[in-house]
């Protein structure tokens, strides 16, 4: 049976938006108060993969409402859930058997969190879904947007979104949707990380020249809830170093908020060298030390989840604009690496990307560059918050964690108290990012097999167990959405030179190499497991497998996280 494209419908709008989490939404609300303020008319879609806004968005969180407080000056009368406010910053580094409390007065003030909010990031995604619906915003949950519509010029004209009913073998099921195309004057895109058109319009377009490399960390999440006795509202928690070694960046946040709830989660940076190095199991690990343990005592684990982040800071991040629309939010990656922050970068880059296209259509362009955005970006305080941290990431990265933490933090001081000068880059510029984190992966036999603890069951779990807390969703007999390029390779380089990584920096069990009937290695891939985390897509270390958008509506749905 033929799928026949020519049948789809279009629909032709002012304004797509790719992605219904802070910056995607925070751009459609923005763009609504232009047309307000102006007493025009404006169309706005925001097309949504998961299964209802929120359902993808995963983060720590604790938001700075810097941006919110621009956005929607009212947010606490409208009721936005931001309800705990941070009453205790604790920065801590982990051995194996103790710790050390750090002094916060030896942090600079960016790093303090007095004045900022712990929350789930789901929940303000879905109450800012309310406010961008009630201006006359349309949102379409479960709406996957698989590829670019183009004008006869190659500018971005649109997308194509909400194709599903297709089998495993490719071909369409009965009652098979051909999805429809949506087309704007122009399209934001904000996927968050790694998103599948953003990687492949800054590719197209060449949005990455002259910039560095971006680099990410995983974050591995688990919310619990805790009785009266464990429960300290406000209370934030940083850890480094253990159970991760020196020269493996990344730490732990535990976060006391909301209706007794605990969120506790760690970060890998995915720069690690280690192949037998399993992110997911030194999270578990991590749940055993007493300065984790504590705060969990008693309680049940509610959900689990987890998200690739950007970590490149200001050095990697793209051009922000190409022929008939733009780069948002954590697409682009303006993640504060040494706040573990970026709603509030996103959500503001959102705002100035809308203001840049409600200002140009109202003149009467579309499908051209918004170059005004970029220069809105350039100068704002987005870009001078990255900008002061851009050493971070590199410090860390060559001096490993001992060293390179007190590292930063002088350097953030000197960024601080001094203009942004910087003792490490005193002539100006930023230190570099020399290679990806696909190629930061070292062969197996540099290294020792690690023989990580079995969970217990009470404060450790297994792989398959935790996915089924994150509420994961696939359409069975639907196309795999993990393309791999070449079996052969995988075979020959990702298993006999590096023994197999995927099975281990994946944390939702899809990928497994196991023996067929014949004594052969087989690469297995249980798509149905992905949490969407998008680890494989920048893993690999032959960049041999790329995530791609499943059916909308697939994927997990978490609650409160």
């Amino acid at each position: 049976m033929a799928f026949d494209q020519t049948e789809r419908e279009s629909m032709d709008v002012d304004v797509v938006i790719v992605g219904g989490g802070p910056a995607g939404l925070s751009a459609a609300i923005r763009l609504m108060q232009c047309a307000q303020d102006a007493g025009q008319e404006l169309s706005v879609v925001v097309l949504e993969k998961g299964s209802e806004v929120g359902a993808h968005i995963l983060s720590g969180a604790v938001i700075d409402p810097i941006a919110l407080n621009e956005l929607i000056p009212d947010w606490k009368e409208k009721g936005a859930p931001l309800e705990t406010p941070i009453s205790k910053d604790k920065f801590m580094f982990l051995g194996p058997a103790g710790s050390i409390t750090l002094p916060e007065f030896a942090f600079p003030p960016m790093i303090k969190n007095h004045g900022n909010y712990i929350a789930s990031l789901g929940n303000v995604s879905r109450w800012l879904a309310e406010q961008a619906e009630a201006m006359g915003v349309e949102i379409y949950p479960g709406f996957a947007a698989s590829e670019f519509t183009y004008n006869e010029d190659g500018s971005i004209k649109g997308v194509v979104a909400g194709v599903a009913g297709i089998g495993r073998d490719g071909e369409p099921k009965p009652g098979a949707e051909v999805g429809m195309e949506l087309n704007g004057k122009y399209v934001l895109i904000a996927e968050g990380v790694r998103g599948s058109l953003a990687k492949k319009v800054i590719a197209d377009f060449k949005l990455d020249e002259g910039k560095d490399p971006q680099k990410y960390g995983i974050g591995i999440k688990e919310l619990w809830q805790v009785p009266d006795e464990v429960f300290k509202p406000g209370l934030a928690q940083h850890t480094f170093g253990w159970p991760l070694d020196d020269k493996t960046g990344g730490g732990s946040f535990l976060y006391h908020f909301g209706d007794n709830y605990v969120a506790v989660g760690l970060v890998v940076h995915l720069n690690y060298k280690n192949p037998y190095l399993s992110p997911y199991d030194e999270f578990q690990r991590l749940k055993h030390h007493e300065d984790i343990a504590q705060h969990l005592k008693g309680g049940k684990r509610v959900s689990y989840g987890a998200r690739a982040i950007t970590e490149g800071g200001y050095q990697s991040v793209p051009k922000l604009t190409f022929p008939g629309g733009a780069l948002i939010g954590c697409s682009a990656g303006f993640v504060n690496l040494p706040r573990i922050k970026g709603s509030h970068n996103a959500m503001k880059t959102g705002m100035l990307a809308a203001e840049a296209a409600f200002n140009a259509i109202a003149n009467g362009r579309q499908s051209d560059e918004l170059v005004e955005y970029q220069t809105a970006y350039d100068k704002s305080w987005v870009a001078k918050e990255l900008k002061k941290v851009r050493n971070a990431k590199p410090l860390w990265t060559k001096l490993g964690t001992t060293m390179g933490i007190p590292a930063f933090g002088l350097d953030l001081w000197s960024t601080t108290l001094f203009g942004g000068w910087s003792p490490f880059t005193p002539f100006g510029g930023s230190m570099r990012h020399k290679k990806t984190d696909a190629a930061s992966l070292e062969p197996a036999k540099k290294y020792k097999p690690i023989n990580y603890p079995k969970p217990d069951g009470v404060l450790s779990f297994d792989k398959l167990t935790s996915v089924s807390y994150s509420f994961t969703n696939h359409e069975e007999d639907q196309p795999i959405h993990l393309k791999v390029e070449d079996l052969a390779l995988q075979e020959n380089s990702e298993l006999a030179v590096y023994a197999g990584p995927s099975a281990r920096y994946c944390p939702a069990g899809v990928y497994e190499w196991v023996k067929d009937a014949n004594g052969a290695d087989v690469f297995q891939i249980n798509s149905q497991n992905c949490v969407h985390c998008k680890t494989c897509d920048i893993k690999d270390p032959n960049q041999n497998i790329t995530w791609t958008t499943p059916e909308g509506a697939g994927g997990p749905n978490y609650p409160n996280m």
